[in-house]
């Protein structure tokens, strides 16, 4: 079991000087965020593909038992809408994601706020996802070679467990049937705090569970309390420890398959007023969880203050070169 909080992206210019060390180069902001949390969510990916080299340079910008969630390809979930996504599928794994090996963790799958539950197509697509780095290396092969010539990664360094995660954004997907669909293929549900403007659900639906906090008040502005972070502790604590909370907000259907514990992913995205990093480092120290850099949580309860810089971090041991993509 293990418990990961972290942040949604990390390349934000308004960080710079506030959480980031003043002078601290943009090449060494992904080190610098690595060495006070677990894991980082890949947002990038959503809006474009990345190549070989990115990926690989992210392993290794990282330490060791650093884990990166992937945001998967908006053109899959809005463009095509889960739809005739067999050669987009393919273009995703071939684009590099494999090349993070035992960093590789959740892949988000976010759908539109438009788009309904429609059980024969979230059926079909959640039947396509490879459930194995194998499995993603034989779909990647089949990936759209002109597009993809130069930038495509087709090798796997051993057989590696993938996990999938799917964050709804439309009511219709308050259905047990969903719920059903979402257990039978091993998908978890995203616990997505929105600040209202989105459905909310905590139904377990998979081995670990995969939070995304938005903001308290207001969506990607807000940054959430001491009493709102002692809240989500007590929720991830009971998670992580294989049980539910009584006032879990469920779509309903049958309970979870009790477990002895779970891993949990948490990942805050109120990023617009600098929140993000600091409202993370508050809910890991409330788990027992100190940053390894040493970084606080500045004393602001709404709007940020700017806090004194700090030294930027030491080159660290487990930097190498990127390998060729």
């Amino acid at each position: 079991m293990a418990i990961r909080i972290g942040i949604s992206g990390w390349r934000y210019r308004p960080w710079r000087g506030v959480f980031y060390p003043a002078g601290l180069g943009q090449r060494r902001e992904l080190e610098y965020a690595a060495a006070c949390f677990g894991s980082i969510e890949i947002n990038g990916s959503f809006y474009s593909l990345q190549t070989p080299r990115s990926y690989s340079s992210w392993r290794d910008a990282t330490p060791p038992g650093f884990v990166f969630a992937v945001k998967a390809p908006r053109y899959i979930t809005h463009v095509l809408r889960l739809r005739d996504a067999d050669k987009a599928l393919a273009n995703f794994f071939a684009s590099g994601i494999l090349r993070l090996h035992a960093k590789l963790g959740p892949i988000l799958w976010q759908l539109p706020p438009s788009l309904r539950f429609d059980p024969a197509s979230i059926d079909g697509f959640l039947e396509k996802l490879p459930r194995d780095s194998a499995q993603a290396l034989a779909l990647a092969r089949r990936r759209d070679v002109a597009r993809m010539r130069g930038r495509s990664a087709l090798a796997i360094d051993r057989k590696r467990r993938l996990r999938h995660v799917v964050e709804v954004r439309h009511p219709s997907f308050g259905d047990p049937a969903f719920v059903a669909l979402l257990r039978r293929h091993g998908v978890a549900l995203a616990v997505a705090d929105t600040a209202g403007k989105w459905p909310y659900f905590e139904d377990i639906t998979a081995g670990f569970l995969y939070l995304r906090l938005h903001g308290d008040t207001e969506l990607y502005a807000s940054g959430y309390s001491d009493a709102a972070l002692e809240r989500w502790a007590a929720r991830i604590r009971t998670w992580a420890d294989g049980g539910q909370p009584d006032d879990a907000r469920l779509i309903g259907g049958a309970r979870p398959v009790a477990r002895r514990r779970r891993d949990v992913y948490c990942y805050f995205d109120n990023d617009a007023k600098v929140h993000a990093p600091f409202d993370a480092l508050a809910l890991m120290e409330k788990l027992g969880m100190p940053a390894r850099s040493g970084a606080r949580r500045p004393p602001w309860p709404s709007a940020p203050r700017r806090p004194r810089p700090r030294p930027a971090p030491a080159p660290r041991s487990w930097r190498r070169r990127p390998a060729p993509a």
